[in-house]
């Protein structure tokens, strides 16, 4: 379930908002897109997978809310996890196939 919206992170690029396949998100003027149904949420992970920031965070338990803290996230490496996992981040992007 989705659990943070990173407001140091986040570029206010409205990309969460819109990939959520279930409108988890509203935007909001000159801030970053609050959490505003998050029982909406499939634990799907487009928003966490499209973010170019690394600004979100979707905990694998799809059904209760998890409390996270934003600063042990970080530390740990948590956030961008999920797009390095399948090869979406900065670091690595996935080879094109070629016919």
């Amino acid at each position: 379930m989705i659990e943070l919206v990173s407001a140091t992170r986040c570029i206010q690029c409205n990309i969460c908002v819109s990939v959520c396949p279930t409108n988890v998100f509203d935007r909001v003027a000159d801030a970053p897109p609050v959490i505003a149904r998050q029982s909406n949420c499939q634990t799907c992970f487009m928003c966490e997978l499209y973010c170019p920031v690394d600004a979100l965070y979707v905990d694998s338990n799809a059904n209760e809310h998890v409390v996270v803290d934003e600063k042990t996230l970080i530390a740990s490496g948590v956030l961008g996890s999920y797009r390095r996992s399948v090869g979406w981040s900065k670091e690595k992007v996935p080879a094109l196939a070629t016919s």
